[in-house]
């Protein structure tokens, strides 16, 4: 079965944003984030020289990739997506394209996605990742610089370290990091499912099709999400935590528009979505969702013929927490 035809039947899935972040729970000098903890360097501004910190202590002692992924095996899930890079820039594999990943600047020293990718295998789940394509606040040459609309930080690009936008050129960014990247997560991990890229802003057409050319090249099952901009995809990535109760496909005007339903030319649709209010870990953050809650936007979702991608925000020591773990578990059984 080819990964179209099973990613139309697929329905529920398990994210996990999970890095260097994770360490901050949303908290940074006695302060706590608006909203995303994971825009957490960005939405307190903190200088890389600072946030680079976090790489050298980060050692998740009890993560277990084979927890994590039988837990979404249990509750029904047939596919697992994990943050390989977020907007922070940091890997959490082993990158020879840039040393600051998690083999190489953190005392744990283990390739996270090899070992998120082998436990998938083992158990039967398939494998997508998360890779942001255009920010990456640890490049000073990182995108967004040009989009000027509200974020849940001080500002897309990194503006606190790299003032000057005149002088930023995305295309160096994405020759010298995105693009060797891209490829290493293509050519070291096994057959993927799908990459989930995110918010395309100052990336050009060009640039867009380039991905989607190195995909398709190295992996031609792959599938590509609607944010990788300028129409280069597979499956429309809905808006984050977005619900519709109708469904009408059509074509977006605007090929880089995170929200509104688009049209997929193989007609795959998917909703992402947050067991509380923030992606990455947020310790202070209670406002869980209900279990029959979860079942209800499932049941939802999948009459529409959208998948339903759900979000877990591991601590810093690799945990799940307890109250994501069982609000699946209860939303499992209600789903039977």
């Amino acid at each position: 079965m080819d990964n179209r035809t099973w990613f139309k039947k697929a329905e529920y899935g398990m994210m996990a944003h999970w890095g260097l972040y994770s360490m901050l729970g949303g908290e940074w000098q006695g302060k706590r984030v608006r909203d995303y903890a994971e825009w957490i360097q960005s939405n307190m501004a903190i200088p890389n020289a600072e946030y680079e910190k976090l790489g050298k202590i980060f050692n998740p002692i009890y993560f277990n990739a084979e927890e994590w992924i039988k837990l979404a095996k249990d509750c029904g899930m047939k596919y697992f997506v994990f943050t390989s890079k977020h907007h922070d820039g940091f890997a959490m594999f082993k990158s020879f394209a840039d040393p600051y990943n998690v083999v190489d600047y953190s005392p744990f020293g283990r390739d996270i996605v090899a070992e998120l990718g082998e436990a998938c295998y083992k158990h039967g789940l398939k494998f997508g990742l998360y890779y942001s394509q255009e920010l990456d606040w640890h490049h000073p040459h990182g995108g967004g610089y040009d989009n000027f609309a509200g974020c849940s930080g001080v500002s897309w690009d990194n503006s606190w370290d790299f003032a000057d936008r005149s002088k930023k050129n995305f295309s160096i960014c994405f020759e010298e990091k995105i693009k060797p990247q891209v490829k290493e997560i293509l050519t070291n991990y096994g057959d993927l499912c799908l990459i989930w890229f995110d918010v395309p802003h100052t990336i050009t057409k060009e640039q867009s099709l380039e991905l989607n050319r190195l995909v398709k090249e190295h992996q031609p099952d792959c599938l590509i999400n609607s944010r990788i901009g300028n129409g280069a995809y597979d499956y429309v990535s809905l808006g984050d935590n977005e619900y519709p109760t109708e469904f009408k496909e059509e074509a977006d005007s605007d090929p880089n528009s995170l929200n509104g339903m688009k049209y997929s030319p193989y007609g795959l649709y998917e909703t992402a979505g947050t067991l509380n209010s923030s992606w990455g870990y947020k310790y202070y953050d209670q406002n869980w969702i209900a279990p029959e809650e979860i079942a209800k936007r499932r049941k939802q979702l999948n009459e529409l013929g959208i998948n339903y991608l759900l979000n877990i925000g591991p601590d810093a020591l690799g945990r799940i927490p307890s109250f994501s773990a069982e609000a699946l578990r209860k939303a499992s059984e209600l789903m039977k």
